[in-house]
């Protein structure tokens, strides 16, 4: 194993630098794995385990509902399903933990699905005419083989029972017929106008159904979309009958006799026809058409789109089919009828019916079915109907099919959680279950699965739009749902008629979940929503009844209060914690300016609070001035502490939630105090204008700056206004963050700098969209509920992270303009949001192709045109120039270009709170928090807490800032600690403890706190490492002497989106995920790359928004927004991965036939025995011609070779098929040498014969 020496570096060096002045610590974006900076001769050694070689990509399962289901299977006896998806997903499922994924190349939609009936397969027939044959035994499937049609399209397809020859029916009205096993096609060809009458002068349309007789396996019904249904005899290759109807024909089902058969049409009929008499039905109904007197044609209704007709032997026969409703019932639901006998059930559905199928005891369609279920697949949803009793109950589904019941907005994923905690949070789940369900078991019970050996609890949290919160078991690869929760209870309801005042702020979702922060020891839960609040939950078995304590914060930046850096020195730097700030009265001045008023009302009486997660303190920002709140970008909770802090771009807050106080309210300047590295001047003063607070609404699902702190924002905007609006002129300031702002500013920003990277280079920030939410007038943008998922369809305007958002054009008076300042110059005050139906990603800019590459790869990834007047701007720098100040990394002001360059602003990004050394050269470990800012700015907030409990409970907690300021590239995203070992220090937490349980006579259980101090060593200066990464780089200095010891640039021409400190292997790493799809992992302390792939393209912002790493080598996002996809980056893992997942295929015997007895054989049917293989074989009905289809072979044999065995155990049967191959070529070979040993023998008889018989003979009597 490599060692890695960590050097001091000489105390006097470092005072006598320019930073150590006012406590920053700089290095240059080093060499990876070469310090940064000198060395002295003490070393400290920390021995490094990971390797590449532990590293290895690849996905696990794929969780929830398939994202826009196209087809539906069932194999009746190995009792598994198969859904098709529209982008050529196939998902097959079992019992519970039997789920897998698979997925065509092509991503073409996959539109029909059979299984060949307890064989081990799947045909799946796509959108491009391809069939592809999946070898279903093993645990990942595989494609056997591929057949491509050319010329024509697939429209249905079926298999016989017990047949190896698949029926396909095509556009042009032909059938054909392919052999599952080779994938070749037959020259047996059924044409169109062989099946129809001669003189018939109309084409009969596409095949619509396919299927053979149950009495004789000799006949087939071919179904014609015209109406046209022909009984064709396949021995005699001639029609038997034809049946003519004027309707278009949708579906066709069998009586199980034979004898007769069910068609569902276009007008919402059903006929019955009998083989005896084929020129009419006899029997025509509309089920849900109203009954009409004297012979009046009966009201149109809906298509029927499919009837499945099932017979049973002990009651009425069961006729099931989807649609055929009345027109005349508007807003009716899609429904399912079920018919039986004289009663008729119509099942309305919550989404549109995609496809059904009715599972029947018997897989013989010559047998009476026994139907017993309904599978029906919906557009949102996947259900199955118990047909065993008469209310027809649904059975409770195991699969977690509604992940999507609300859109997903941020994911939390934490690995190797306390034991107890999984079943805690499902005994306080199972008591709000759903009830009525079928107490039968699932019938989809296929497949086998077993516990892993290497498995840990896991616990996966989703937050949604509606503001709930689920928590999910992911133990060993599975995913069950353990508990909900409904953050908007804490909330009173809005009225519609309590006027403008709260519909205004927030019009739809608002109570959707931004971000997650969760203490599994401690059960404390902590969110943010979309209204800028914060809510904290305390976890206890026992119900109560108590009222919430509400706070309200009022974070701004006060800019007119910052003159000159040297005036800095004259503010206090923080808040007294004596007078925490909680807003001051809410009100509404006489000019309609909101002013200290949240965006929703807690409610304020006691309240009634279940089992499981109550809330105890709900933290709301206020109005300022009429402008409403910054969404909250960054939060972090430690339970030790008592403390939980959030930040945005006004500043930073901090909450003792114990006290229930405000420690802490700063704007993101004034946490630098004397520290701050910027020099700050005041500008010459502009004018602009400034739109009234009313015409802003704050309205969508969340902020890209979710659990994971990323670093993108969007926000909804009134596309149908954007042309006529005063702020559509200068658009152009929100659109790159290269281009520059027209000279319309009432002030200089002092916190814009022109050299920083987020003002020079948009390869070096993250693109971040503000999508403008000014609208004119009282007018809103409301957007319809199906576009919630939809995530292709927006149009955007991309700026740096840190560039100001549009100028409002209003001209201001001297007294407004420093209210104005309060959020920097030219800005409006709107709120940045972002919906799921409002999400897009871009790509950073090449400084080689401009603007237009980025607006292109915008438009190819969206499929939409992007709003932009980049064509307008005339910068004042080129790009070789932004490149060098952005290569020099400095952070001065130039004059040159000080009055055109972008104004900017500090987002405090990311927050981590731990025990650690607030100053340079502290002795004794203190709780600190890390704050990051979108500067890449590193600031040491240090808390200073009551030593005793009781003193906890009463004193106040001493807030404020160390002065310690350290520098990275890009907005930080994380923190974490490591100690000398090269150990992952855990921030100190407190011990579970039932907040609503009384012990020891009446009173309340102490608190009890874990910490994890570094470990030291007497010769050590240096006790453990801070961890720091950024969207560009990662740094490790070395604490208390913040010493930055390595220094890693992770990406230069994209940004890191997600960056997490993980254990893999009982080492610690650093995992991060860019835009550009690379996933990499980083060695810690020393930074050494481990991995990088270009694995997941970014061509959606959801992928963004939910990406997360956890522990354990795994990670997860949401792949579309009805579907969770969980992958590993771990190598062992990856090889234990077939042990964890489930078998699809199990050994079942083919259920026997029901004797049909001696008279029933004899009048009931055809007694000929039907060989398909002498009709469809090579040599009766030919080869087809080749440029009909062609074969395309699949890697399953590979695959599946490799699937059966991994590791060494793979190498051993790879080596021994080698050995019986070269076994397989010695024996030919012998066979061959003792053949030509024989027939040089039999040569060298004859020849000596011949000899012989000529040897006394002369030259003339030869």
């Amino acid at each position: 194993m490599k060692k890695f020496n960590f050097r001091k570096v000489l105390d006097g060096l470092t005072a006598s630098s320019p930073g150590s002045a006012s406590g920053t610590s700089t290095c240059p974006g080093g060499t990876t794995g070469v310090p940064a900076v000198g060395v002295t001769p003490r070393e400290t050694e920390v021995q490094e385990t990971l390797a590449s070689e532990n590293f290895q990509i690849c996905k696990t399962v794929r969780h929830g509902f398939p994202y826009q289901p196209t087809a539906l299977a069932f194999d009746p006896v190995q009792k598994i399903v198969a859904i098709g998806t529209r982008t050529g997903g196939v998902r097959i499922l079992g019992r519970p933990g039997v789920d897998c994924y698979c997925q065509h190349d092509s991503e073409a939609a996959v539109l029909h699905l059979q299984f060949p009936i307890n064989e081990g397969a799947l045909v799946t027939a796509c959108a491009d005419d391809t069939l592809h044959l999946w070898n279903l035994r093993q645990k990942r499937p595989a494609i056997l083989h591929s057949l491509k049609f050319n010329r024509e399209r697939i429209t249905f397809c079926h298999i016989p029972f017990q047949s190896k020859w698949l029926y396909v029916g095509t556009e042009r009205g032909n059938t054909h017929v392919v052999n599952i096993e080779s994938f070749i096609l037959s020259g047996y060809i059924i044409m169109w106008n062989k099946a129809i009458e001669l003189a018939t002068k109309t084409h009969p349309g596409p095949v619509v159904h396919l299927s053979d007789s149950p009495r004789d396996e000799g006949k087939m019904l071919i179904g014609f979309e015209s109406g046209t249904v022909v009984l064709w005899d396949l021995r005699t290759k001639k029609p038997d009958f034809r049946f003519y109807y004027d309707e278009a024909i949708h579906s066709i089902s069998w009586h199980h006799e034979g004898k007769q058969f069910m068609c569902s049409h276009s007008d919402g009929s059903l006929t019955m026809w009998n083989l005896k008499n084929t020129a009419k039905p006899f029997q025509i109904t509309f089920p849900h058409a109203k009954s009409q007197r004297d012979g009046k044609k009966p009201d149109p209704c809906k298509p029927i789109l499919k009837v499945e007709y099932k017979t049973s032997r002990s009651s009425e026969p069961f006729i099931i089919f989807s649609g055929g409703l009345s027109y005349d019932k508007a807003g009716r639901r899609p429904s399912l009828t079920i018919m039986h006998g004289k009663s008729i059930t119509v099942l309305e559905m919550d989404h549109p019916i995609v496809e059904f199928l009715t599972l029947c005891e018997t897989p013989y369609p010559n047998e009476f079915q026994e139907p017993y279920a309904v599978v029906v697949l919906l557009e949102k949803d996947f259900i199955v109907v118990d047909l065993t009793q008469s209310h027809f109950p649904i059975f409770e589904n195991p699969y977690p099919m509604d992940i999507h019941e609300s859109p997903v907005t941020c994911t939390a994923y934490f690995a190797d959680c306390p034991p107890e905690l999984i079943p805690a949070l499902y005994s306080v789940g199972a008591k709000h279950k759903k009830q009525g369900y079928s107490n039968k078991e699932w019938p989809v019970s296929g497949g086998t699965w077993t516990l892993g050996t290497q498995t840990y609890p896991e616990i996966i949290i989703t937050g949604h739009a509606d503001g709930s919160i689920k928590f999910w078991d992911g133990s060993a690869i599975t995913l069950e749902m353990l508990y909900k929760l409904k953050t908007s209870k804490v909330f009173e309801k809005q009225k519609v008629g309590e006027g403008k005042q709260v519909a205004e702020i927030v019009e739809e979702d608002p109570y959707a979940i931004q971000m997650i922060s969760w203490c599994p020891e401690s059960r404390i839960l902590c969110v943010t929503g979309i209204s800028a609040h914060v809510i904290l939950y305390r976890f206890s078995k026992h119900e109560a009844t108590t009222e919430i304590v509400s706070l309200e914060v009022r974070l701004q930046n006060d800019v007119e209060d910052i003159i000159t850096p040297e005036a800095t020195e004259n503010i206090s730097p923080y808040t007294e914690p004596s007078q925490p700030i909680t807003g001051s009265p809410r009100n509404v001045s006489p000019e309609g300016i909101k002013d200290s008023i949240p965006c929703l009302k807690v409610k304020s009486r006691p309240v009634r609070m279940p089992q499981g997660y109550q809330a105890e303190l709900v933290i709301q920002l206020v109005w300022v001035d009429g402008e409403p709140p910054q969404q909250i970008a960054s939060l972090a909770l430690n339970s030790a502490y008592g403390l939980v802090a959030f930040g945005n771009s006004n500043g930073l807050a901090v909450v003792d939630f114990i006290q229930k106080t405000v420690l802490l309210s700063m704007g993101t300047i004034d946490l630098y105090g004397s520290s701050d590295p910027y020099p700050r001047q005041l500008r010459s003063p502009r004018r602009s204008k400034q739109l009234t607070a009313d015409t802003f609404c704050m309205r969508g699902l969340s902020n890209i700056y979710s659990d994971s702190k990323k670093r993108i924002r969007t926000s909804h905007q009134s596309l149908s206004e954007l042309s006529d609006s005063p702020v559509s002129l200068e658009l152009e300031r929100c659109k790159s963050p290269t281009s520059v702002p027209p000279p319309t500013t009432p002030h200089n920003d002092p916190r814009t700098f022109p050299d920083t990277p987020a003002n020079v280079k948009a390869s070096h920030c993250s693109p971040v969209f503000y999508l403008l939410d000014n609208v004119k007038g009282p007018r809103k943008l409301s957007l319809p509920t199906d576009l919630k998922t939809d995530l292709d369809n927006v149009n955007g305007h991309c700026t740096s992270p840190t560039s100001q958002p549009c100028s409002t054009g209003k001209r201001v008076s001297a007294t407004e303009g420093a209210k104005l300042n309060r959020w920097g110059p030219s800005r409006p005050p709107f709120r940045k949001v972002q919906s799921a139906a409002c999400m897009e990603i871009s790509l950073p800019a090449s400084h080689t192709e401009g603007y237009a590459s980025r607006r292109a790869m915008l438009q190819q990834l969206h499929g939409i045109s992007i709003y932009s007047q980049d064509e307008h701007h005339s910068t004042s720098y080129t790009w070789s120039e932004k490149e060098s100040r952005d290569n020099s990394f400095s952070r001065s002001r130039s004059s040159s270009v000080s009055s055109i360059d972008k104004e900017s602003k500090e987002t405090i990004t990311a927050l981590y709170f731990m025990d650690s050394y607030g100053r340079k050269n502290d002795g004794t470990l203190s709780p600190c928090l890390w704050v990051g800012t979108s500067l890449g700015v590193v600031l040491v907030i240090s808390l200073n807490l009551p030593s005793g409990e009781e003193q906890r409970q009463s004193e106040p907690v001493m807030v404020a800032p160390s002065g310690t300021v350290l520098m990275l590239k890009g907005a930080v995203l994380t923190f974490s600690s490591v100690d000398c070992a090269g150990g992952l220090i855990h921030p100190p937490y407190e011990v579970w403890r039932d907040p609503n349980s009384m012990d020891d006579n009446e009173k309340p259980r102490k608190r009890k706190l874990v910490t994890f101090s570094p470990s030291s060593s007497q010769d050590m200066g240096d006790y453990h490492f801070a961890v720091i990464c950024s969207e560009k780089q990662a740094k490790v200095y070395s604490l208390p002497s913040q010493n930055c010891l390595y220094a890693h640039s992770i990406t230069e021409s994209s940004f890191v989106l997600r960056a997490d400190v993980v254990t893999v292997c009982n080492s610690v790493c650093l995992a991060c995920f860019c835009a550009n799809g690379h996933i990499m992992t980083l060695s810690l302390p020393s930074l050494r790359p481990m991995l990088d792939v270009n694995y997941l393209p970014l061509t959606d912002m959801r992928i963004a928004r939910t990406f997360c790493f956890t522990n354990g080598g795994q990670a997860l996002f949401l792949s579309s927004p009805t579907e969770i996809q969980r992958i590993t980056y771990s190598q062992e893992m990856c090889e234990n991965l077939q042990d964890m997942l489930g078998e699809l295929f199990t050994p079942v015997e083919t259920p026997e036939a029901q004797n049909r007895g001696f008279l029933k054989g004899l009048f009931g049917g055809s007694g000929q025995t039907f060989d398909r293989e002498e009709l469809f074989g090579e040599a009766a009905a030919g080869k087809a011609s080749r440029s009909l289809a062609q074969h395309i072979p699949g890697p399953g044999s590979m695959e599946g070779m490799k699937a059966a065995a991994g590791g060494v155990v793979g190498d051993l049967a790879r080596a021994r098929i080698a050995l019986d191959e070269r076994g397989q070529r010695l024996g030919e070979l012998e066979e061959r040498t003792a053949a030509m040993m024989g027939s040089a023998e039999s040569f060298s008889k004859h020849a000596h014969e011949l000899m012989l018989k000529c040897k006394d003979k002369k030259w003339y009597q030869l």
